[in-house]
């Protein structure tokens, strides 16, 4: 997949374009129909699959509400590229590019950048200054400019829209399986695996200890894989301060079951499963080592299916 990074690094595309425009953040099951879509209707029209994403995110650059994103844009780089997509334009969403108009919007990123000929989006897209056009205005600027519109609805899953918002919510309460059920597939968090203090070890509980850009991290104890050198590995991860030893640092730790390479300084991810309880501040290194045993023995029973 071609990455471009602003609106002037993309070449002439004589062919033109299937273009889906959104944040994509986290790539949910919602997204993906609407990539999903995209692809299908791009290859059967011969041309390109492209998508329209913004940095930062539009809600972050308006501050209007405190902003975590679920995934960095590295990551959903790589999520588009593995959904088919051929092209994606990400737009430095800065002061010049929040006053363009609807009309403008359309005629300098749609048309003249892109030679979009086709244009999905979700059906609560809204675009322009102030947030004036909408799934109706686009159409009609379509029709005019020469290009199809396409709106996909939200999709639902027991009862709730699937949304990015949604998914952030879930996961800032550690609720790790329904943001699975959202999101298609595990949440993840990826890093550098950094050296610690070494109380693990000295504990009999040996960690990799994640440095990590990713803003989300679910506070608890989960049963995750840990992904490494392209092998997943059953593993229990700790998110949080180390209430028992008096820490106030969040921290990611991950006990990898079975495993005893040194893997110091290497890439890697973790894949978040299952909550199995709440951090919790023990009264003595000994007592939390026997919670410790208690959740390694639920690890092997669930890894052990």
């Amino acid at each position: 997949m071609k990455v471009f990074r602003s609106l002037a690094a993309v070449p002439s595309l004589s062919s033109g374009t299937a273009v889906a425009v959104g944040n994509f953040d986290g790539l949910h099951r919602g997204h993906r129909r609407i990539l999903g879509l995209l692809v299908e209707r791009a290859r059967a029209a011969g041309l390109p699959a492209c998508v329209l994403t913004f940095s930062p995110h539009p809600e972050r650059f308006f501050r209007t509400r405190r902003l975590s994103m679920i995934q960095t844009l590295d990551q959903r780089l790589d999520g588009l590229a593995d959904a088919g997509v051929d092209l994606a334009l990400v737009v430095p969403f800065d002061r010049t590019f929040a006053r363009l108009s609807a009309e403008a919007f359309v005629g300098r990123v749609l048309v003249r950048t892109l030679r979009a000929q086709l244009v999905i989006v979700g059906r609560a897209f809204r675009f322009g200054c102030d947030r004036a056009g909408d799934v109706a205005e686009l159409r009609r600027l379509g029709r005019a400019a020469g290009f199809a519109t396409l709106s996909v609805p939200r999709l639902t899953w027991k009862g709730h829209v699937v949304s990015s918002s949604l998914i952030r919510r879930l996961l800032a309460h550690g609720r790790v399986g329904t943001a699975r059920a959202l999101l298609g597939r595990p949440f993840e968090v990826e890093g550098d695996v950094v050296r610690g203090d070494g109380r693990g070890r000295g504990l009999g509980f040996p960690t990799a200890n994640l440095e990590t850009p990713n803003e989300i991290l679910p506070r608890g104890v989960f049963l995750t894989r840990f992904r490494v050198g392209g092998e997943d590995r059953p593993a229990l991860t700790s998110v949080g301060v180390r209430p028992t030893f008096g820490e106030h640092v969040v921290t990611v730790e991950t006990h990898i079951l079975r495993f005893h390479r040194d893997i110091y300084g290497e890439a890697v991810k973790v894949l978040f499963l299952k909550k199995l309880r709440d951090e919790k501040r023990y009264p003595s290194p000994g007592a939390l080592v026997a919670r410790m045993r208690k959740d390694r023995a639920a690890a092997r029973r669930y890894f052990g299916r």
